[in-house]
């Protein structure tokens, strides 16, 4: 999808008039645009058509949080009332722009608002329910991608065997979850004080420490991240004796999804929001590294 395209969609299904529009860097499985309508701010998104489910799932839980009181990216709903609008190739939402700046992983405060601003996300959702959203699920070992290097196969079958034993107990909060809390998805407005966060397209119902175990792993691993957590176990669903029974497998299987996700990158030549398949590389050999530490 190019300019002219979201121009066009802008002005036929929203009747809006676009200003400017200025493609956002950054996404690897989606693309945006900054787009500026006759004074609003919106960040238009864009994903391959038939991703329109879960796509529009994320789209109503930032609806459903920015109508509660975190700034979420709510979606502009298009003027027959749509979340999003789909072309022959693809799906596309106008997006409340969220201002601030993304968080640093390694600053103490910015993990103090990370973790707030997450536990208040899965506070604020409790109760939310929509058909699209993902439901948490082990990942399959026998997918052909995973023979792009001989550890890749038996590294995610060992996390995937230790995250199996761990689901059939009654150890686990499950909600609704952001899906990727990355530094990237909070926006910290130094004019208000308020954190929001955004990129809602990877929400499910699972385990609430998918998302902590994600943050964790995005700020360095536990040793890096007491900031953080110490701020989600005070506004957060998970208590503590939950966290601390259940972290270190949940981690375990949050570098086993890089590696499967990356591999899959690698085995499809798959270069959406990156510059060249070394990037895919690199992204494999993290998470092999991660693995190793588990």
């Amino acid at each position: 999808m190019g300019i002219d395209e979201v121009r066009t969609l802008l002005r036929t299904s929203w009747h809006f008039t676009t200003v400017s529009c200025t493609p956002l860097d950054g996404g690897m499985n989606s693309l945006a645009w900054l787009v500026e309508l006759d004074g609003r701010r919106c960040v238009a998104k864009a994903v391959p058509a038939p991703e329109r489910r879960p796509f529009e799932a994320g789209l109503a839980a930032a609806e459903h949080l920015s109508a509660n009181g975190l700034a979420a990216g709510r979606p502009v709903r298009a003027a027959d009332g749509a979340l999003s609008v789909r072309t022959d190739h693809s799906t596309m939402a106008l997006l409340e722009y969220v201002p601030g700046r993304p968080l640093v992983r390694d600053d103490p405060l910015d993990q103090h608002w990370w973790g707030d601003a997450l536990g208040s996300a899965h506070r604020r959702l409790a109760g939310f329910a929509h058909p699209g959203l993902s439901r948490f699920q082990l990942l399959r070992t026998d997918g052909a991608h995973l023979g792009v290097e001989d550890w890749v196969r038996p590294a995610v079958a060992d996390a995937m065997a230790a995250m199996a034993r761990l689901t059939v107990t009654d150890q686990l909060t499950y909600g609704t979850s952001h899906g990727d809390p990355s530094p990237d998805a909070f926006r910290f407005d130094l004019d208000t004080g308020h954190t929001g966060i955004i990129d809602w397209g990877s929400a499910g119902t699972g385990p609430l420490m998918y998302d902590v175990a994600s943050a964790v792993m995005y700020a360095g691993g536990p040793p890096a991240a007491g900031d953080l957590v110490e701020a989600y176990l005070s506004a957060g669903l998970v208590s503590r004796d939950e966290l601390e029974a259940t972290l270190p497998t949940m981690l375990r299987f949050r570098y086993a999804v890089q590696a499967y996700y990356f591999a899959h990158r690698v085995h499809t030549d798959d270069r959406r929001g990156i510059e060249g398949p070394e990037e895919n590389l690199k992204g494999l050999h993290d998470a092999r590294d991660l693995l190793h530490t588990a």
